[in-house]
Protein backbone atom coordinates (compact mmCIF):
# COMPACT_ATOMS: atom_id res chain seq x y z
CA UNK A 1 0.00 0.00 0.00
CA UNK A 2 1.48 3.32 -0.96
CA UNK A 3 -0.70 5.74 -0.11
CA UNK A 4 -3.32 6.19 3.19
CA UNK A 5 -6.42 4.45 3.07
CA UNK A 6 -9.63 6.75 3.11
CA UNK A 7 -13.18 6.59 3.46
CA UNK A 8 -14.97 5.66 -0.19
CA UNK A 9 -11.57 4.02 -1.19
CA UNK A 10 -12.54 0.55 -2.80
CA UNK A 11 -10.13 -2.39 -2.83
CA UNK A 12 -8.63 -3.49 -6.37
CA UNK A 13 -10.96 -5.01 -9.18
CA UNK A 14 -11.06 -8.15 -9.15
CA UNK A 15 -13.10 -11.18 -11.17
CA UNK A 16 -13.09 -14.65 -10.98
CA UNK A 17 -14.18 -17.60 -13.39
CA UNK A 18 -15.47 -18.81 -15.42
CA UNK A 19 -16.12 -20.78 -11.90
CA UNK A 20 -16.06 -24.80 -12.78
CA UNK A 21 -17.54 -27.75 -11.02
CA UNK A 22 -13.59 -28.98 -10.28
CA UNK A 23 -13.18 -25.76 -8.09
CA UNK A 24 -16.35 -26.88 -5.57
CA UNK A 25 -14.50 -30.64 -5.55
CA UNK A 26 -11.03 -28.70 -4.78
CA UNK A 27 -12.69 -26.29 -2.37
CA UNK A 28 -14.77 -29.60 -0.62
CA UNK A 29 -11.78 -31.34 -0.55
CA UNK A 30 -9.81 -28.04 1.21
CA UNK A 31 -12.86 -27.99 3.52
CA UNK A 32 -13.76 -31.73 4.00
CA UNK A 33 -17.65 -30.94 3.02
CA UNK A 34 -18.27 -33.43 0.33
CA UNK A 35 -21.97 -32.65 0.24
CA UNK A 36 -23.20 -34.15 -3.32
CA UNK A 37 -25.14 -30.84 -3.92
CA UNK A 38 -21.51 -29.51 -4.71
CA UNK A 39 -20.37 -32.00 -7.04
CA UNK A 40 -22.93 -34.77 -7.96
CA UNK A 41 -25.05 -33.39 -10.79
CA UNK A 42 -27.95 -36.23 -11.04
CA UNK A 43 -28.38 -35.75 -6.65
CA UNK A 44 -28.02 -31.89 -7.18
CA UNK A 45 -31.47 -32.30 -10.09
CA UNK A 46 -33.46 -35.16 -7.68
CA UNK A 47 -33.12 -31.70 -5.10
CA UNK A 48 -34.76 -29.29 -7.52
CA UNK A 49 -32.10 -27.39 -8.52
CA UNK A 50 -30.52 -27.34 -12.29
CA UNK A 51 -26.94 -28.67 -11.69
CA UNK A 52 -24.48 -28.43 -8.88
CA UNK A 53 -23.42 -25.10 -7.30
CA UNK A 54 -21.01 -23.77 -5.08
CA UNK A 55 -20.74 -23.91 -1.57
CA UNK A 56 -21.65 -20.83 0.47
CA UNK A 57 -18.63 -20.66 2.24
CA UNK A 58 -16.58 -20.79 -1.41
CA UNK A 59 -18.34 -17.99 -2.12
CA UNK A 60 -17.96 -16.21 0.71
CA UNK A 61 -13.87 -17.17 0.68
CA UNK A 62 -13.82 -15.30 -2.79
CA UNK A 63 -14.97 -12.00 -0.51
CA UNK A 64 -11.75 -13.35 1.84
CA UNK A 65 -9.31 -13.37 -0.81
CA UNK A 66 -9.98 -10.04 -1.68
CA UNK A 67 -9.33 -7.92 2.05
CA UNK A 68 -6.23 -10.56 1.60
CA UNK A 69 -5.05 -8.82 -1.34
CA UNK A 70 -6.33 -5.24 0.20
CA UNK A 71 -4.60 -5.26 3.61
CA UNK A 72 -2.25 -8.15 3.64
CA UNK A 73 -2.62 -11.51 5.84
CA UNK A 74 -3.25 -11.44 9.48
CA UNK A 75 -5.17 -8.21 9.23
CA UNK A 76 -8.96 -9.58 9.79
CA UNK A 77 -11.00 -8.65 12.99
CA UNK A 78 -14.40 -9.29 11.82
CA UNK A 79 -15.96 -10.95 9.16
CA UNK A 80 -19.93 -11.56 8.07
CA UNK A 81 -21.54 -12.45 5.31
CA UNK A 82 -25.16 -12.99 3.95
CA UNK A 83 -25.78 -15.21 1.35
CA UNK A 84 -28.60 -14.31 -1.54
CA UNK A 85 -27.96 -16.01 -4.61
CA UNK A 86 -26.48 -19.08 -5.38
CA UNK A 87 -23.04 -19.10 -7.77
CA UNK A 88 -23.44 -22.05 -10.62
CA UNK A 89 -20.74 -23.42 -13.13
CA UNK A 90 -19.62 -21.20 -15.40
CA UNK A 91 -20.36 -18.16 -13.39
CA UNK A 92 -17.89 -15.69 -13.50
CA UNK A 93 -18.14 -13.26 -10.60
CA UNK A 94 -16.43 -10.29 -9.46
CA UNK A 95 -15.79 -9.18 -5.96
CA UNK A 96 -16.56 -5.42 -5.08
CA UNK A 97 -14.92 -3.73 -1.77
CA UNK A 98 -15.36 -0.44 -0.34
CA UNK A 99 -14.29 1.25 2.86
CA UNK A 100 -16.89 2.73 4.91
CA UNK A 101 -15.49 3.84 8.26
CA UNK A 102 -12.57 3.67 10.69
CA UNK A 103 -12.90 2.69 13.88
CA UNK A 104 -10.82 2.89 17.18
CA UNK A 105 -9.43 -0.22 19.18
CA UNK A 106 -7.26 0.92 21.71
CA UNK A 107 -4.58 2.38 19.70
CA UNK A 108 -5.39 0.42 16.63
CA UNK A 109 -6.94 1.92 13.91
CA UNK A 110 -9.66 -0.47 11.88
CA UNK A 111 -11.38 -0.07 8.54
CA UNK A 112 -14.60 -1.46 8.01
CA UNK A 113 -14.91 -2.82 4.76
CA UNK A 114 -18.53 -3.49 2.67
CA UNK A 115 -18.56 -6.49 0.36
CA UNK A 116 -20.38 -7.88 -2.21
CA UNK A 117 -19.92 -11.06 -4.59
CA UNK A 118 -21.43 -10.25 -8.00
CA UNK A 119 -22.40 -13.14 -10.95
CA UNK A 120 -21.94 -11.87 -14.49
CA UNK A 121 -25.40 -11.07 -14.36
CA UNK A 122 -25.40 -8.25 -11.99
CA UNK A 123 -27.17 -10.32 -9.20
CA UNK A 124 -25.20 -10.23 -5.61
CA UNK A 125 -24.77 -13.61 -4.35
CA UNK A 126 -23.27 -12.17 -1.47
CA UNK A 127 -23.02 -9.60 0.56
CA UNK A 128 -20.42 -8.99 3.63
CA UNK A 129 -18.64 -6.82 6.06
CA UNK A 130 -15.43 -6.78 7.69
CA UNK A 131 -13.57 -5.12 10.09
CA UNK A 132 -9.87 -5.08 9.27
CA UNK A 133 -6.60 -3.69 11.09
CA UNK A 134 -4.87 -0.86 9.25
CA UNK A 135 -1.30 -1.95 8.46
CA UNK A 136 1.22 0.20 10.38
CA UNK A 137 2.23 3.04 9.41
CA UNK A 138 -0.86 3.46 7.86
CA UNK A 139 -2.83 6.26 10.09
CA UNK A 140 -5.79 5.26 7.34
CA UNK A 141 -7.62 8.68 8.59
CA UNK A 142 -8.24 11.75 9.52
CA UNK A 143 -9.55 12.20 13.57
CA UNK A 144 -12.03 13.11 12.56
CA UNK A 145 -13.03 10.28 10.42
CA UNK A 146 -12.93 7.32 13.44
CA UNK A 147 -15.27 6.32 15.51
Amino acid sequence: MTRSLAIGDRGPACQIGPITRTDFVRYAGAAGDFNPLHHDDEYARRAGNPSVFAHGMFSASLLASQLVQWFGPDRTRGFKVRFNARVWPGDTVSVEAKLVSFERDGEETMARVELQLLRQTGEVAVTGEALMLCPPGQPGAEPEQVR
